[in-house]
């Protein structure tokens, strides 16, 4: 009937636990990751890109069944011939897995990689914790000494200085070899018998199926009551001492602050030997910013050769949530310029200056349908631009432009090719240059030189 109204259209929403990361946002990941890629580069790290879609045993062979990850939060589903397939919620047992389908071990060793790019997890979202996630990571494979251990914590400390966080701090630990691990466990589990009914019901499934898991805990009591629990250092190898040493040593000699803390052990199953994670000044009791550690199986786990390895993961949204305020006011572009034809000169000769601003690599904005000055200022104003060129029959005749501060209202013309010059030079000056490296950069460029000249 004609005075009925149409069904109104439902609106459509991003899912659950996924975002749209938005400008001038996106201006300051771009600039995370270009630092990433700058510093990662220099240590000799090239790009891999595996697929978001993985086949499911390979995480549950690469990771542990018994985790976390692959018994509660992936997301799995069937293809259309029955096979189980997973949107990757980590991304170090793809890279292994690349590893071995591509016979990477007769490139020459060690191979260094780095990744950026999205996860998944079926977790409950909260700030900070989405079910679309980013990561930064690295992977050195094929060396099973403590210098690439070493060289992998220098590199991250010099990542985030370059992102200008402050007091940096590496919680370091070893989780020793197999054998060590197996006689500790059998210890914290004979410990841990006794006390079953005072644990929850996740440290009570880890007492079943991966003991180490639990000095991970949060829960008040069970941090006590692991107090007098027999401590891992007492089972490790004279060769795991060693090793541990050896990586204490070389970041003492390029002054990264660390401490050894006993009850670290990560969340994963495939760690060996060392692991870390890496803590930041003014965030709170949530401080870390990076984890990893040494995997010397995985590889071997997947049906590859034994290739010994180390890496690590930093979660890209948490590190945007805490990222200096100082590196991201650089990270943000400089304000553009806008162009306004007036009096009726044509949009073309406003998109003409416009061209000869970005040539100039100053960004520029020109306005597109013919309008009034007062509109125009207005929706310059609205764009966030600081000045406004202004463009009019006058200043077309005479080769001219006008340039108008919005902050004073002053303005001032001058001939074309001086005001296209001056606000070139202008640009140069504006808070917000993308990326540029950052104070104190240089010291930690020199480090990572002397890094790689001495381990």
């Amino acid at each position: 009937m004609s005075g009925e109204r149409a069904p109104a259209v439902r609106s459509i929403a991003s899912v659950k636990g996924m975002r749209d990361l938005l400008p001038p946002e996106t201006a300051v990941w771009a600039a995370v990751e270009a630092t990433a890629r700058r510093i990662f580069g220099r240590y000799g790290y090239g790009e891999i890109r595996t697929p978001i879609l993985e086949e499911t045993e390979l995480f549950v062979r690469g990771v542990g069944e018994a985790t976390d990850i692959v018994g509660k939060e992936m997301f799995s589903f069937p293809d259309k011939k029955g096979k189980s397939l997973t949107l990757r919620p980590e991304n170090t047992a793809p890279v292994a897995r690349a590893f071995v389908e591509h016979n990477l071990r007769e490139r020459a060793l060690p191979l260094k990689l780095f990744y950026i790019g999205p996860q998944f997890r079926y977790e409950r979202p909260q700030r900070g914790r989405y079910r679309q996630f980013y990561q930064i990571g690295a992977e050195l494979l094929g060396d099973p000494g403590p210098a690439c251990d070493g060289e992998l914590l220098v590199m991250l400390a010099c990542f985030l200085r370059a992102l200008e966080f402050p007091q940096l701090l590496v919680l370091l630990n070893t989780v020793g070899d197999e054998a060590s691990r197996a006689a500790y466990r059998a210890a914290l589990r004979a410990y841990l018998a006794p006390h079953r009914n005072e644990l929850g019901e996740d440290s009570r499934r880890r007492l079943d199926t991966n003991p180490l898991r639990i000095l991970d805990t949060k829960v008040p009591a069970e941090r006590e009551l692991l107090a007098g629990a027999p401590a891992l250092a007492d089972f490790l190898s004279a060769e795991c001492r060693a090793h541990f040493a050896a990586v204490c040593a070389i970041l003492d000699r390029f002054g990264v602050p660390y401490r050894v803390e006993p009850r670290l052990v990560r969340g994963l199953d495939y760690y060996t030997r060392t692991v870390f994670e890496i803590t930041a000044g003014g965030l709170g009791a949530q401080d870390a910013v990076v984890g990893g550690g040494r995997y010397d199986r995985l590889i071997s786990d997947l049906g590859g050769p034994e290739v010994p390895a180390i890496g690590f993961a930093i979660g890209q949204d948490r590190l945007l949530d805490v990222c200096p305020e100082s590196f991201r006011r650089r990270a943000l572009p400089p304000p553009p310029v806008f162009v306004a034809p007036v009096g009726g000169v044509p949009v073309e000769e406003a998109l003409a200056v416009a061209e000869e601003l970005r040539a100039s690599d100053v960004p520029a904005l020109a306005e597109l349908q013919p309008s009034s000055l007062k509109a125009a200022l207005r929706r310059a104003d609205r764009l966030g631009a600081r000045r406004v060129v202004l463009l009019g029959p006058d200043e077309l005749a005479a080769g001219e432009l006008t340039i108008k501060d919005l902050a004073s209202a002053a303005q001032e013309r001058l001939p074309r090719s001086e005001a296209l010059a001056r606000l070139a030079r202008e640009k140069e000056a504006e808070p917000g240059r993308g990326a540029p490296a950052a104070p104190g950069e240089q010291e930690t460029a020199r480090l990572a030189r002397d890094d790689k000249e001495t381990v």
